[in-house]
């Protein structure tokens, strides 16, 4: 069996926002990601040792982040379009940790805004989390806050058996997909293949409830018919700056 890496990420090209405004952003992600998990609610700064790193919490709070933003805006050598930045472990070790980074109010139209979050890999955190449920709870948590473009849950071999040449950010059909609205509306898909509202911005598409792995022939065969359609109806092109 192939050993899969999961990873759920949200994208948008394009959107210039303040600190503030993208201190919101986080603190209602970090709000609803803490209801995900238990292992998810609690984020650190990376040291180089564990005991560095764990004195080093994220305070997710909108007036802490605009803070941290606004120090990033002073850094010697940046443009005024930059965005704003973070990246998070969840204080777990080893195979029990799990990653998150964004990047938001990036005006570029070369470099994708995101959010990232790498699962835990192994053990009962593993078992809890890489459940289609589950991350498809963090998905909507990244669309409500962060209001992208496109999403995805998927591993890294799915993605690179089915998407092997699409770019960083590109689109493509994953575990969980999410659509916003801006993109289209949804074809006609396989009966068992679920999809669900997100507030009035978009929609979660789950394939399978069970596990998406790229080593069942009945999921690639099911992941390739699902990206024929969208593919065809418009929904799979390259992301593109809605809020100019």
């Amino acid at each position: 069996m192939i050993e899969q890496t999961y990873y759920v990420g949200a994208y948008w090209l394009a959107r210039r926002e303040t600190a503030a405004a993208c201190a919101q952003r986080a603190e209602s992600f970090f709000h609803l990601l803490a209801a995900c998990d238990p292992s998810l609610a609690h984020w650190f700064k990376k040291g180089r040792t564990l005991e560095e790193a764990l004195k080093h919490r994220i305070e997710s709070d909108a007036v802490s982040l605009t803070k941290e933003f606004n120090q990033q805006a002073q850094e010697e050598g940046r443009f005024v379009t930059d965005g704003f930045s973070l990246r998070g472990w969840n204080g777990e070790t080893r195979e029990a940790a799990s990653s998150l980074s964004f990047l938001c109010g990036d005006a570029s139209t070369c470099v994708s805004n995101l959010c990232l979050l790498y699962p835990p890999s192994d053990g009962p955190a593993e078992e809890r989390v890489i459940q289609a449920s589950v991350l498809a709870q963090v998905l909507r948590a990244m669309a409500v806050a962060f209001e992208p473009e496109w999403g995805v849950v998927t591993s890294r071999e799915l993605r690179g058996l089915l998407a092997p040449e699409s770019a960083e950010g590109g689109t493509f059909i994953g575990w969980v997909t999410y659509f916003s609205h801006h993109r289209g509306p949804l074809p006609p898909l396989p009966p068992h293949v679920h999809t669900e509202p997100v507030e009035d911005k978009g929609t979660l598409v789950t394939l399978t409830p069970e596990r998406l792995t790229a080593s069942n022939p009945a999921h690639v065969a099911l992941t390739r018919d699902v990206s024929e359609r969208l593919a065809h109806a418009g929904l799979l092109t390259p992301l593109r700056p809605w809020n100019e």
